[in-house]
Order: structure tokens, then C-alpha cells, then sequence
């Protein structure tokens, strides 16, 4: 803008020509310009203020659509929103099937250091060791008096620690709310339940994830918000476990084993009732992996599903049953149970002799191995492999744990006639006690395939009819005279009908080869017998008990007494009333074996000199 003159020259002269006062022409320009400015400085006002009133208008009209939005809307509970809630998020307990707490939440707190807010570091590190004595008061010490801006002093704390490292009135030791998973019940189904810990963590909160078991299979579910904190239930019943954890751990050192495991399970569900690994641990305290030795050696290796054992004589039911189903035989049928039996260069003997033949029902009874590789033989390779695929022995377990994957079965990659025959009475295929438990609930219910699961309630498709039920229905019975008349007498419980069979297995080298005084011992029942219910399989690892005999491994001294225990505590907790009311000797008078006819060893395969 080009600013006009107070005192223009030309005005100037013609102003002195007429005799006029110059000074006027300058009071009206002055006078002039201070309008201008006046002007201008009313419009700049008077735009501010439109302005203004404008933004109002919006602001006032932007709130007023809104609250006429939610006045019309649908009522709906609000849902808060905090700070830092993705990681906050609660994690969702875990129950048994009757409601009662597996796995759940507290709030608790960490303490973390700001050593250069510290005014006594030496100190702080003195106090911090009293409280927690696991700390190493030196380290502390250099932590705190070095560069050191930031260091964590424990992830969880209980309130009374807590309040003892308040007391130090350090400035320099802080606190951060976070959630912990505690297990209530302890050991108590641990293998099961995994166990859980940090992921993503701050100051102020941490990200708690499973690390094992259902915890990690179900870990997306469990911190999923969309389920409103709905627990997950589990098949478990929390006083079947602790029953079957506490029978087993009694019977494992009575039996002088190395480890133990016992599963129960629900025969027209699949549901798993209890299911134990000894030695376990404490969730609440995880212990960590072992980097050497064997992996069994850890109480960390869950035995039920990721052990791969030879299972020995209780697979000697399923060529009889294929074999009954395919109408081969029937239970009273004679075998050739001529021994030594010759496969090529191999020999197959029996424990003992049983003369030049047997009944179908007596090869079970007596354990024959050589009159179980005669009926495989009628089987043949192909349909016993079709046959045995179908009971789900040659892949993992779809049960709901991330070790599930891991217990995959040992299947021989080849199968000429010399493998046929010992798989068929229980070597050289590996498997887990799982794998053994649904084939037997497969063979309790008529014949229909049952998968394991962990799950209480869930809708699952019918199982595949592998077995006719009248296979399937001799089977058991030939299983319930293995109890009365054979080599699992002991597991005769008075009034439950226990039907089952042993097995009796050395263990393999791991540099090849088997162990000549190891073995695993197991027993697989099914009770009751007349109306099939519930399977229970119990397997000893490296058990040896002194008997009137001598020193046994056998299942029949050692598996089946632990099992005829468990019958007995946990019949009565699943509605089933024994037919006698006799006062039953202590778990110690009862795993006294008595000197009957048990199981042994079956004879490994024997090259011809």
C-alpha cells in the first residue's frame, strides 16, 4: 500500500500562493489516514469475530448431532477403554468340568530400579538382598552404582514384599501394576495345564502367554476379549486328577519306578477325565528344561502324550479283534501255538509253553505271542496296517496340547512279514499311552472311533465304525477273562468287572538294542465290562518290586496292582457302586504281590544261529 503524504509539495505552494495555512493540509491528511486505520482495524475485528462465532456454531452443532445420534441409538453397555489395554487384557481362567479353578489371575506388582535416582545405592542393594534372597547383593550393587538407567529387580512380588521394599524409602525403587497366573491347586494337573508366562511387558503392565499345554494351544482363545472372560473347560475333573495323581505317586514308589502315568477316560466322549505324568512340577514355579540327559529325565516331559513306548502284549487285542470282525476266527477257535515259531532267520518263542494249540480267547488270556503272530498271519500285512491306521496309531493325537503334535508314533517305514509279526504283540511300533488309551475306548464303544479330548461339552462328529460291535463286544469279554483267569487277576476288583490287558516291554537303548532289566510295565483296562464306560491305562517306567519269587517287572506285579487301586478309589467318585461292602486293605497291603502266574517279558526276536 502506498502511503500518501502529509505535507504534498504541491499543495504546499498553491496553499502559500492563496495565502493559506500549509499546516491545515497536513491536519487533514493526518486526520485522514488515522480513519484509515480505524477501518481497517474494525473490519480485522469484526472478521475475528465471525470467525469465531462460526467455530462455535460448528463445535456446539457437532456435539448437538451427536448426542441426538446416541439418544436415538440402540441402549448398549459401554465398554472401557484404558490405557495400555491391549496388553492388559485379562486372561480367561481355566475350570474343570464341574466349574472349580484350574488357572487364574492376580493382580500383583513388579519393582523396577532408577539407579540414577538413587540416593543410597549401596544401600538399596543390601536392603533388596534381605527381602529377596535368591539376589546377588554384589551384582546389585555394581548394576547400581554404574551407568545404568533402568534395570528390573523382580517381574512379581507378593504385598508383603512390596511393603518391605517401601520401607527402604528409596526414591529409586519403583513399582508397576501387572496381572500373574496363579494355579491354585498347585502340581495338581500340570502337565496338563502347561503353565504360562511374560510376553510383551512394561513398566506399567505385562502381556501374560501360555508357554505349555492348554494354556498355549488355547492362548489366542483365552486372551480373547470377544469371550467376555468365559472360563475354558476342561474334560478334567479336579478329584479324578488329584485321586489318580496321589494313587499313582504311592504305587510309582511301592513299585520302585523311575516314572508313572495314568489316564481315565470317558468311552462315549472321548473326554478325558484325568490324565497324570509323574514326576510332574509346580505351574506356579516352572522349572526349567534339562539341556542333557534323556528327555524323560525332566519333569517337564508329559509321559502320556509325548512318551513313545513299545506297549508289548496290549496290542495283542487288536489283530484277535480285526480278526473276529473279519470273521476269520471266533473266540473259541484253535491257533497254532507251536513255539519256537520261524519268520526267516528269526525265532519267536512264549514265556512259557502252552502246548501245540490254543483257543483264540486263550491267546489273549495267556499272552501267546506265537499264537498272535498266527492270527496276524490270517490278517495279513495290508489290512493290518489299514487296520491299525484306522485305530489312529500312526499319527499324533489330535488332543488339544501343543505337546500333542510332538508324540508322534514310531512306525517301522517297512513292514515285511518279520515286522508284521512283532507288531502285532506290541514291538517295534511306539506310541504313547494316549494313543493306547483311545484304541482301547475305540473297542469299548462297539467298535465306533473315539477321539481323545480336553474339551468338556464340545459337539464332535460320530467316530468311524472300525470294528463291528460284535467284534468289538468279544473282544471285551476275552479282555475281562485276561482278569479273571490270566495274567491281570489282581486287577479283579470285587463288583466293578474290570476287563484289560497287560504288557510288559523292555526298554530300548538308545545306541540300539534293549535294556535286559528295563522295562515298561502297563495295563490297559476298561470298566465295566457288561456296559463299557470309562478306560483307564496305567504304565510304569523301570518298575521292580521283590515278590515271593524273586524280583518282577512285570505289569502283573507291578501295573495292575496301581491299577486295581485306582479302580477302587475313583469307581465310587464316577457313580459306580461296588457289589461288596468288605473293608478294603491299605494301598501298602495291596500292592503286596501275591505268587501267582504274572506276565514276563515277551522274548525279543532271536537271529538263528
Amino acid at each position: 500500500m502506498i502511503r500518501t503524504p502529509l505535507r504534498p509539495l504541491a499543495r504546499i505552494l498553491r496553499a502559500r500562493e492563496r495565502g493559506e495555512n500549509p499546516d491545515d493540509i497536513e491536519a487533514e491528511n493526518r486526520r485522514r489516514r488515522h480513519e484509515e486505520i480505524q477501518d481497517r482495524a474494525r473490519r480485522r475485528a469484526e472478521g475475528r469475530l465471525i470467525l469465531m462465532a462460526c467455530c462455535f456454531v460448528l463445535a456446539f452443532g457437532t456435539v448437538g448431532v451427536r448426542m441426538g445420534a446416541l439418544a436415538s441409538g440402540e441402549p448398549a453397555e459401554p465398554r472401557t477403554q484404558v490405557l495400555s489395554a491391549q496388553i492388559m487384557s485379562q486372561r480367561a481362567d481355566i475350570t474343570d468340568r464341574r466349574g472349580r479353578v484350574l488357572a487364574t489371575n492376580l493382580l500383583t506388582h513388579s519393582v523396577y530400579a532408577h539407579p540414577h535416582q538413587m540416593i543410597d545405592p549401596v544401600g538399596a542393594a543390601q536392603g533388596l538382598a534381605r527381602i529377596f534372597p535368591d539376589l546377588d547383593v554384589e551384582r546389585l550393587t555394581r548394576d547400581f552404582t554404574g551407568n545404568r538407567k533402568f534395570m528390573w529387580i523382580k517381574r512379581k512380588i507378593s504385598p508383603e514384599q512390596m511393603q518391605a521394599v517401601h520401607d527402604l524409602g528409596e526414591p529409586g525403587l519403583l513399582f508397576g501394576p501387572r496381572e500373574m497366573r496363579i494355579y491354585p491347586n498347585g502340581d495338581i494337573a500340570s502337565h496338563i495345564l502347561g503353565g504360562s508366562g511374560f510376553g510383551n511387558e512394561g513398566v506399567s503392565s505385562a502381556e501374560v502367554i501360555g508357554v505349555a499345554g492348554v494354556e498355549k494351544a488355547f492362548d489366542a482363545w483365552l486372551r480373547d476379549p470377544a469371550n467376555e472372560g468365559a472360563p475354558l473347560s476342561l474334560s478334567v475333573d479336579l478329584t479324578l486328577q488329584q485321586a489318580i495323581e496321589d494313587v499313582l505317586a504311592s504305587g510309582m514308589n511301592v513299585m520302585n519306578a523311575k516314572g508313572a502315568t495314568g489316564i481315565l477316560m470317558e468311552v462315549a466322549s472321548g473326554e478325558i477325565l484325568a490324565m497324570a505324568s509323574l514326576p510332574d512340577f509346580d505351574p506356579n514355579d516352572r522349572p526349567r528344561p534339562l539341556l542333557t540327559g534323556e528327555p524323560s529325565d525332566s519333569p517337564l516331559f508329559n509321559r502320556a502324550v509325548q512318551g513313545q513306548y513299545e506297549l508289548g502284549s496290549t496290542f495283542k487285542i487288536f489283530p484277535v479283534a480285526q480278526a473276529l470282525d473279519l470273521g476269520l476266527i471266533n473266540p473259541s477257535s484253535g491257533i497254532n501255538a507251536k513255539a519256537p515259531m520261524r519268520i526267516g532267520r528269526f525265532l519267536i518263542n512264549d514265556f512259557h509253553h502252552y502246548g501245540n494249540e490254543l483257543s483264540a480267547t486263550d491267546v489273549i488270556v495267556k499272552s501267546s505271542n506265537v499264537g498272535t503272530v498266527r492270527i496276524a498271519q490270517m490278517i495279513g500285512v495290508d489290512r493290518q496296517k489299514e487296520f491299525l491306521e484306522k485305530l489312529g496309531l500312526f499319527v499324533p493325537t489330535p488332543i488339544e496340547m501343543v505337546e500333542g503334535a510332538t508324540g508322534q508314533p514310531l512306525v517301522p517305514p517297512r513292514w515285511p512279514a518279520v515286522t508284521s509279526a512283532t507288531v502285532s504283540f506290541g514291538h517295534g511300533l511306539a506310541a504313547s499311552p494316549l494313543h493306547l488309551a483311545a484304541a482301547y475306548a475305540t473297542i469299548a464303544n462297539g467298535g465306533k472311533r473315539v477321539t481323545p479330548t480336553l474339551v468338556h461339552g464340545r459337539q464332535r462328529p460320530e467316530g468311524e465304525q472300525v470294528l463291528s460291535p460284535r467284534a468289538a463286544a468279544m473282544a471285551v469279554d476275552m479282555l475281562r477273562q485276561v482278569v479273571t483267569r490270566g495274567t491281570a487277576r489282581q486287577a479283579n476288583v470285587e463288583g466293578y468287572e474290570v476287563a484289560g490287558k497287560t504288557g510288559t516291554a523292555d526298554k530300548p537303548r538308545a545306541s540300539g538294542g534293549y535294556y535286559k532289566n528295563k522295562v515298561i510295565a502297563t495295563f490297559a483296562s476298561v470298566f465295566p465290562a457288561s456296559d463299557p464306560k470309562y478306560v483307564l491305562i496305567v504304565a510304569l517306567d523301570e518298575p521292580s518290586v521283590e515278590t515271593a519269587a524273586g524280583e518282577s517287572r512285570t505289569a502283573g506285579y507291578t501295573a495292575v496292582p496301581v491299577a486295581a487301586e485306582l479302580i477302587r478309589r475313583v469307581a465310587p467318585l464316577l457313580g459306580l457302586e461296588p457289589a461288596t461292602d468288605e473293608i478294603l486293605p491299605t494301598i501298602a497291603a495291596r500292592f503286596e504281590p501275591r505268587v501267582e502266574p504274572g506276565e514276563a517279558p515277551e522274548i525279543k526276536l532271536v537271529a538263528n544261529q
